[in-house]
């Protein structure tokens, strides 16, 4: 394993949620808007920049320049629970145990997320490949070509809302590929709401929403995706540790209009 590359990424001195924090990891309820690491347009105000400036030398390096204490990612729009490694091993411990994604028991994943119209069966599985869109190099695609990566989703339907038109998913994942849960309720049929990649043509389905949730919708302006449960184990004691953040609050009011309609 090469040593860890000195980073010139600059610390900036960003609030953090801060669910827990120990000498080996710290986990965070990222908000909404926020870009994980650094990349082209975004390289100030990202979760790396706040975690440098708040853990200074403690994060891992095996991330690279780039990602230091970075074992995985939630896309900019999408709030909840992070983890991020600060020690190199604990930096291998939560790789592997992301990469196993729930296989051997260890990590738990769950998000929730508002869906257009209700998926059937209620309780079910997206088991569909993911590569890049040919076209659009932004999107992911459902894709039978050798080069793309197995994918699956499991869900499960909470609630649903005016007679069906919108519904509240707990999605697992037993992969974690590129949007893969924005990719696969797409590719169901059920897009998420507010979605601005996959969700195209949702008007006609948004015409049919009261003023009052048009307007939470409107007011959301990006996917109701929420990474609401993170578990794992704990890669220095082995304790099972478990987290949960609540709905961030645009979404939450997004939820209480249509629990109201």
């Amino acid at each position: 394993m090469p040593p860890p590359v000195e980073t010139a990424i600059t610390g900036e001195n960003i609030a953090l949620d801060i669910l827990h924090e120990d000498d080996q990891l710290i986990v965070m309820n990222k908000p909404t808007g926020m870009v994980v690491h650094p990349a082209p347009g975004n390289r100030e105000a990202t979760l790396v920049n706040a975690l440098i400036a708040h853990c200074g030398d403690t994060l891992s390096g095996i991330g690279g320049e780039k990602r230091p204490g970075i074992v995985h990612r939630l896309d900019k729009d999408t709030s909840g629970v992070m983890v991020a490694a600060k020690t190199d091993a604990a930096h291998v411990s939560l790789s592997a145990q992301f990469a196993a994604h729930g296989r051997d028991g260890r990590m738990q994943r769950s998000y929730q997320a508002l869906v257009w119209g209700t998926p059937l069966p209620r309780l079910g599985k997206v088991d569909a490949s993911l590569a890049r869109a040919p076209h659009n190099g932004r999107k992911m695609a459902v894709s039978t070509h050798e080069g793309a990566r197995h994918a699956v989703t499991h869900y499960q339907v909470r609630e649903s809302f005016l007679d069906g038109q919108v519904t509240r998913l707990a999605c697992h994942l037993e992969t974690g590929r590129t949007h893969q849960i924005r990719v696969h309720m797409a590719h169901i049929g059920h897009p998420v709401l507010g979605d601005p990649l996959y969700g195209a043509g949702m008007k006609s389905r948004a015409s049919h929403l009261d003023d009052t949730a048009t307007a939470a919708l409107e007011a959301l302006a990006r996917q109701a995706l929420h990474a609401a449960i993170l578990g794992f184990e704990h890669p220095a004691t082995g304790a099972r540790m478990d987290f949960e953040a609540p709905l961030p609050a645009d979404m939450a009011r997004l939820l209480a209009t249509l629990e109201s309609a």
